[in-house]
């Protein structure tokens, strides 16, 4: 005799193609909130079907599913029954003791460094954080154009997987911007396509570092992000101070094997490496066997005086690994990066990312070419350099203006940010935080301290705030310091 199912059940229109899913959904909450009880005898598929109206294959599918999560059970010449679900209810809603990490987890992952945040914020007044390009200016409706073509290539050529490396027209036109945006002279067969600058810099962790011998320096304050991967990766790390020349080389241990450096535009205090220093830099490569990680991250805008030479065009002994990103000069979410690799490295830089995520989006990289190869790339680039430099100098000029000595500019001719020294006895941190409530948002040094404290100053993004927005937004700013004292 079949038991009898008194439970409501209300399914959408034949033919919608959510029959299954709603009839999973509905037994399944029956169950889990007690109107199905453990022990229950189901009715038989066929009795159910009947009585909902349904094809029997649905409820066979629905009791297939519920089988497989463990909210039924079989038993054989007797029926379909509630399975007892309390141990499984219990596992869901045991608490997690994130303070004791769990010992099966790699040493270094148990409690790894935050980084920067990248939950969304509320709305402010006035925009000063720092590494943010103007995606407003962005020629969105070319990009849509173009992926729009690569999508129907794409729809004509095989499935298949891509080449780890790249797509070869992809790394001839990255070879061609390379070349006349900043002099880099490389073939496309020495160029990876990446995820970004970071998995570039994590790609080369992989394959630089012996775990627990390699000694890796970095600057000091830094991009912590980059510190991060090779942390991982295990190797020992240095920090090298930075003054108004940039690394100070010459603080390099003699057992460094992996330099990484922000040259052009450091990485936060905004200096420039000396021609002296960046000398210095390759000799000591040479003579020691080391290696340079060389990142461009927003080289391409340069505002005052010929840019000096990229490390990776002076370069005689294949010693400098080039990493380049196009987070800066078009916008973050493509997540699309590269590294110009010394001939000896392809081969493991290659399988390096094969191993991570074999190759990235094959949609995006054919996008890119056709953006660059038919010269958008260049004119976005040159449009751009014209506003950042505007804002750039009504900046500085607000800076004279409202902040007179309380603020002092370094290394600003260089990218979308500058670096600014604040005067004691003020705190940049406590400065931060008082800004935010008053409507503008921007970041101390201290965000890149590692080892040592950073110097007591500010960063000045102009890249997501409006030349019109700048002098108000540091009018406030220097009221917020009044108001602080």
């Amino acid at each position: 005799m079949e038991p009898l199912f008194d439970l409501a059940i209300t399914l959408p229109p034949q033919g919608t193609g959510d029959l299954l899913r709603s009839l999973h959904r509905q037994l399944r909450e029956a169950i889990l909130d007690g109107r199905l009880q453990a022990e229950l005898r189901l009715p038989s598929t066929r009795t159910l079907a009947a009585t909902l109206g349904i094809s029997r294959n649905t409820v066979l599918a629905a009791y297939d599913l519920l089988l497989s999560e463990g909210y039924l059970l079989v038993r054989p010449g007797s029926g379909t029954y509630v399975a007892n679900i309390s141990s499984l209810q219990s596992r869901l809603r045991s608490p997690v003791n994130d303070a004791l990490p769990d010992t099966r987890l790699n040493e270094f992952w148990r409690d790894p460094r935050p980084l920067f945040s990248t939950s969304r914020l509320d709305s402010c007044r006035y925009d000063l954080r720092e590494g943010l390009p103007d995606k407003t200016a962005f020629p969105f409706h070319v990009w849509r154009r173009l992926s729009a073509r690569a999508l129907r290539s794409l729809s004509k050529a095989p499935a298949s997987y891509a080449e780890p490396e790249g797509r070869e027209a992809l790394r001839a036109a990255i070879t061609k911007h390379i070349s006349y945006s900043r002099a880099v002279s490389c073939l496309a067969e020495n160029v990876v396509v990446t995820a970004g600058a970071q998995q570039a810099v994590d790609l080369l962790a992989r394959i630089l570092v012996t775990p627990g011998q390699t000694l890796f320096a970095v600057e000091e304050p830094g991009y912590p992000p980059v510190r991060a991967a090779f942390a991982a990766a295990r190797a020992r790390i240095v920090s090298i101070p930075v003054d108004s020349e940039g690394m100070m080389v010459e603080r390099l241990p003699d057992d460094t094997r992996v330099i990484y450096v922000t040259p052009s535009h450091q990485s936060p205090l905004g200096v420039t490496l000396s021609a002296r220093r960046r000398a210095a830099l390759l000799d000591f490569a040479q003579s020691r066997g080391a290696v340079v990680i060389e990142d461009d991250y927003d080289g391409e805008f340069r505002f005052n005086g010929r840019p000096l030479d990229a490390l990776q065009t002076l370069d005689r002994n294949e010693s400098v690994f080039y990493v380049g990103t196009f987070s800066k000069s078009l916008f973050p979410a493509l997540r699309l990066g590269f590294v110009v690799a010394p001939p000896w490295a392809r081969r493991a830089l290659i399988a390096a990312k094969t191993y991570t995520d074999w190759h990235c989006a094959v949609l995006t990289q054919d996008t890119l070419t056709a953006f660059i190869e038919e010269g958008h790339l260049a004119r976005h680039v040159r449009k751009m350099h014209k506003i950042y430099a505007e804002r750039r100098t009504i900046l500085l000029q607000a800076l004279s203006r409202h902040c007179g000595d309380r603020l002092r500019p370094i290394g600003a001719d260089v990218g979308l940010h500058l670096a600014a020294e604040l005067a004691l006895p003020l705190q940049a941190n406590d400065l931060v935080a008082r800004a935010a409530v008053d409507g503008v948002r921007l970041h101390s040094l201290d965000r890149y301290a590692n080892e040592n404290p950073a110097p007591n100053g500010l960063m000045l993004g102009y890249g997501m705030i409006r030349a019109a927005q700048i002098d108000a937004a540091i009018c406030q700013l220097a009221q917020t310091m009044n108001g602080i004292g």
